[in-house]
């Protein structure tokens, strides 16, 4: 090889790795990412969701804790990463809790429509609910998510004794109004306008929050 020719590759790749420091790039982030996710679906398969601890996680991974939070926030996030959880739940959260106490249920029901009407969200969520009905397994670890971070959600906005049953009625009737409209199409619901579901039920779930008839 010419001496040209050399000095032209080793420039080539000092402006390739000086590209990759400016842009901040590391060999192997990917391959990292997916070593934690792996060793998070290995815990929460073995441990459950609430036995689960990103310490854990990052130690089976042979990475720092550190790292873990880095890339997905939380425990939540973590989960929510390795089961492909197809959207943000705080901003979810935010959007149905933020407002009129009297008239959540409404919005709880028209984010659930909306989520599933996105069909990049539909296709990840049936899959989701599939193998959570099929596989014991993968039914723990959303029985226990649900509980925590779902349901949880509901409850710790209320000092209501039967707040806990109350969150877990809402799921329920959300989780059966999804599967009843979008998966198994039973009609007239599944053709229903968005805000002719949102009507009649809404209050529905507004009672199981607040117990108001």
């Amino acid at each position: 090889m010419a001496d040209g020719e050399r000095r032209g590759n080793a420039g080539s790749a000092r402006r390739e790795g000086e590209d990759r420091a400016r842009t901040g790039r590391r060999p192997g982030r990917t391959r990292t990412r997916a070593q934690i996710l792996e060793s998070a679906r290995q815990r929460f398969a073995d441990l459950g969701y609430e036995q689960t601890t990103i310490r854990a996680v990052a130690e089976q991974a042979g990475v720092d804790p550190a790292l873990v939070m880095h890339y997905f926030g939380s425990k939540e996030g973590l989960f929510q990463a390795a089961i492909d959880w197809p959207f943000d739940m705080d901003a979810a959260a935010a959007k149905i809790f933020e407002g009129d106490p009297d008239t959540v249920g409404e919005r709880l029901v028209r984010q659930v429509c909306r989520v599933w009407e996105d069909e990049a969200m539909r296709h990840p969520l049936a899959a989701i609910v599939r193998n959570s009905l099929e596989r014991e397994d993968v039914a723990r670890l959303m029985s226990e998510f649900v509980a925590k971070e779902m349901v949880g959600r509901v409850v710790r906005r209320t000092g209501d004794p039967d707040s806990a049953l109350r969150g877990a009625l809402v799921h329920s009737a959300l989780m059966g109004l999804a599967v009843s409209r979008y998966m198994v199409k039973i009609e007239p619901l599944a053709s229903a306008p968005i805000e002719d579901v949102v009507r009649e039920a809404g209050p529905v779930i507004q009672h199981y929050l607040s117990g108001a008839v």
